[in-house]
């Protein structure tokens, strides 16, 4: 009884050892916060041109998430098979879905915007690995990055609402950059499929969330008394045409 209580209280060996075994044992997972540790740092290369081209680290930064994006789906869906159910499966990872948002804007001159939601998904997600490193070296090492760590998860719902909205927001907007010569005519055909398959993502509600939020508001604006008639006419043409858009979700 007493070596069972002594094997059930014992705590795993902490330091550099133990983090160099987790590294050696977990090398997939390392490689994926390695890639959005890269997106991050190219994103803030692209902002503060000091030590880097900026057009350079904009086109860096879409490979990193494409890298990180191709990581997870090996890490899901592995082994590959060439089957009509693996196809489905590979369409409903968002993985997938931000493998081929990266594909998209390779071929786009550098738009800011579409940095927005690989950097903040990255820094969710390295921030969260980043943690369980910090533990392999002890519970009171790095103090501050916990800190900080512990800053970007407490606005973890926030950030994802965020994400969700600049997803929702780049589809009028590769139809401006259409008009202003910067991308070209199938770049918002293929945003669209992107849209879509965000929209049924059933790991990630908040765009599918943040559709029924924009909706409601709209509808809320144009219902309103002081709302000029042509402009509730206006915004209630922009919901009707937005809903025969949206795409039916499948079942569960």
């Amino acid at each position: 009884m007493a070596d069972f209580a002594t094997g059930g209280t014992q705590q795993q060996p902490k330091g550099w050892n133990a983090f160099k075994n987790h590294v050696m044992e977990y090398k997939i997972d390392v490689a994926l916060w390695a890639t959005r540790i890269a997106n991050l740092i190219f994103t803030i290369g692209y902002f503060v041109p000091l030590f880097w081209n900026p057009y350079n680290s904009y086109y860096k930064a879409l490979m990193a998430n494409a890298a990180t994006s191709a990581l997870r789906l090996h890490q899901r869906l592995h082994p590959v098979s060439l089957t009509r159910e693996f196809f489905f499966q590979l369409m409903n990872e968002d993985s997938c879905h931000y493998l081929f948002y990266s594909m998209i804007f390779l071929y786009v001159p550098p738009v800011t915007l579409v940095l927005l939601p690989v950097f903040l998904f990255s820094l969710l997600h390295a921030a969260s690995y980043s943690l369980q490193l910090l533990d392999t070296l002890g519970q009171n090492s790095w103090w501050g990055a916990r800190l900080a760590i512990s800053l970007v998860e407490f606005q973890s719902r926030n950030i994802l609402r965020l994400i969700s909205f600049t997803e929702i927001f780049l589809m009028p907007f590769t139809v401006v950059l259409i008009l202003l010569g910067r991308a070209g005519l199938f770049t918002p055909f293929m945003y669209y499929q992107f849209l879509v398959m965000r929209y049924r993502s059933r790991r990630n509600p908040y765009t599918r969330n943040m559709f029924l939020e924009l909706r409601a508001l709209l509808e809320s604006t144009a219902n309103k008394p002081s709302t000029p008639a042509f402009l509730r006419s206006f915004i209630m043409s922009v919901v009707a045409f937005a809903c025969r858009l949206a795409p039916e979700m499948p079942p569960q």
